[in-house]
């Protein structure tokens, strides 16, 4: 995949006893590339809230297990704008081992909706945001 990476080291309080990351810090490590991705495209979570009263929110994920990440394995995690529309946006997702075209470890898909923060319903992606996120 990926047109965007975030380079992640495993640390510690990222596995188990054995030193094998839980299933549940690769969702981290994914929120965090989608997050970074959006910064990369000009678009800021607070300035989202601050100027246009809007939040981008989960709504749904999904992700396959391809082999285990391991303490200390420098991972690079892929967050690609796959789909905008109306309210939601879609990212297609990866982790990799050592290089972003290394050993993959994970592969997901994350839909993320626009919420109107006063009414705490969806709302219709502004024009200015959806031209970002479609480039």
């Amino acid at each position: 995949m990926t047109g965007f990476a975030l380079p992640v080291r495993v640390y510690l309080e990222d596995t188990d006893a054995q030193g094998v990351v839980y299933n549940a810090s690769f969702f981290r490590f994914m929120e965090r590339a989608r997050t970074e991705r959006l910064r990369a495209l000009g678009i800021d979570h607070d300035e989202l809230r601050a100027h246009h009263g809007i939040a981008l929110v989960l709504t749904g994920i999904s992700a396959s297990f391809r082999a285990p990440g391991r303490l200390s394995d420098m991972l690079y995690v892929g967050a690609d704008v796959a789909e905008v529309r109306g309210a939601r946006v879609v990212f297609e997702q990866s982790v990799r081992r050592g290089a972003v075209d290394g050993e993959l470890l994970c592969e997901g898909q994350a839909e993320v909706a626009c919420m109107d923060l006063d009414r705490g319903r969806p709302k219709r992606l502004p024009d200015e945001l959806t031209r970002e996120l479609s480039r």
